[in-house]
């Protein structure tokens, strides 16, 4: 094999390797956050938690209002929250909150959530000030 010969080889392996590879690594899609008002929070008091989910991509806390309409709030990555004072065991289910969100846009009961008042007076952020955590 002649050195022009050896050099295609090596660089059409380095592609396909570099190819391979490129399929490998996790897609950084990500969905839109149109669906929010951003910058028109609105406040909800008196919340029973009914479910706090820990997982990637988002966050989930499911909660219910003193009429016991069930709402629903995205929140950040885990990841994220943990450098905020967050864990999985932040929220029990039948814990009151009062809570900042910004709305879903078409209406329905949810939205972002932004922090997370408990009855201690303790404070949650999702971003921004971290205040005081648990």
């Amino acid at each position: 094999m002649n050195s022009k010969t050896f050099r295609r080889a090596a660089l059409g392996f380095a592609f396909a390797l570099a190819g391979a590879a490129s399929l490998s690594v996790p897609s950084s899609a990500h969905h839109s956050t149109a669906m929010f008002t951003w910058g028109q929070e609105s406040t909800m008091t008196n919340m029973t938690v009914e479910r706090w989910e820990w997982t990637n991509p988002h966050t989930f806390l499911y909660a219910r209002d003193a009429q016991g309409t069930r709402w629903a709030f995205e929140g950040m990555s885990p990841n994220h929250l943990v450098r905020y004072g967050w864990s999985r065991r932040s929220l029990q289910p039948g814990e009151k909150v009062n809570l900042t969100y910004y709305p879903l846009r078409d209406g329905r009961n949810g939205g972002f959530n932004v922090t997370v008042t408990k009855p201690d007076g303790s404070r949650l952020f999702q971003f921004g000030d971290r205040g005081t955590t648990q």
